[in-house]
């Protein structure tokens, strides 16, 4: 089965908090404070409703035909629905396994939302069973079936208590973690035009998640040290090859888990 890997990005959506609490009057950095203050007030925690969050940016990790890709969907001025709709595209061509860090938590969900505002189809993403029948006992809605891979809820044992940050284990593991930025970070970059940066964030986060991901497939069996260690170099060449400053700099910070030493 082909791998797709991914990560969403995503900002408030200034817009709706002006319809929904009518701030029309206030600019879009007033307006995103307003709706974090209201969310405090309303749970405790300044995060957001997950139908209130934009998606900027998408970047996938593709395994498919035998050829290894990162990059993020559409362009930097690509607006929010030709991005979940080339998501969804993907889905419907390459019918993958889905993974991702915390996805079922967050990114699907605000997928979700944001494909019912734009009117965004996904026939075989929402399958069941019912059209086919090989969904019924394993597809991408499911927490327990494997269409869809949530790493972290996966090695927490579905434990909310056990879960862990990918930046922590992708460093433990000896990947780089976090470059550049931090999630909390990007509604700043957005506002200052940094759309590109946010993009090239994406890319390493999903880095990150797909690397994971192998050591996890060698993990339960599906890799054995040889095809883990293909696989891996795989990644290598992909950003050896890259000419892309941030995938450089990844390969760059990458090092052997156990000694800290350059991988």
């Amino acid at each position: 089965m082909n791998t797709m890997v991914f990560d969403i990005e995503t900002v408030p959506d200034v817009d709706l908090g002006r319809r929904l609490y009518s701030l029309v009057d206030l600019d879009d950095a007033d307006v995103a404070r307003a709706m974090s203050f209201r969310r405090l007030q309303e749970s405790g925690s300044e995060f957001l409703p997950l139908y209130q969050h934009r998606v900027v940016a998408i970047s996938v990790v593709l395994n498919a035909g035998g050829r290894l890709r990162v990059w993020s969907l559409g362009d930097v001025d690509s607006d929010e629905g030709d991005l979940i709709r080339r998501f969804y595209d993907g889905v419907e061509q390459y019918g993958p396994e889905l993974v991702s860090w915390n996805g079922g938590g967050f990114d699907l969900p605000v997928l979700h939302y944001r494909a019912l505002l734009h009117g965004v189809p996904a026939p075989r993403y929402w399958e069941t069973g019912d059209e086919d029948r090989s969904f019924r006992y394993n597809n991408y809605l499911s927490r327990f079936h494997w269409r869809h891979i949530d790493v972290m809820d996966v090695l927490s044992g579905f434990q909310p208590r056990a879960r862990a940050g990918l930046d922590a284990i992708a460093v433990m593991l000896g990947y780089p973690g976090k470059m550049g930025m931090g999630g909390d970070q990007v509604w700043t970059v957005f506002q200052e035009g940094g759309i590109e940066a946010i993009r090239h964030y994406c890319e390493t986060d999903v880095l990150n998640t797909y690397l994971v991901f192998l050591r996890f497939q060698h993990m339960r069996g599906q890799l054995d040290d040889a095809g883990l260690a293909i696989e891996l170099d795989r990644v290598r060449d992909l950003l050896a090859a890259s000419g892309q400053p941030h995938l450089e700099a990844f390969l760059a910070a990458w090092t052997d888990g156990a000694t800290g030493e350059p991988a």
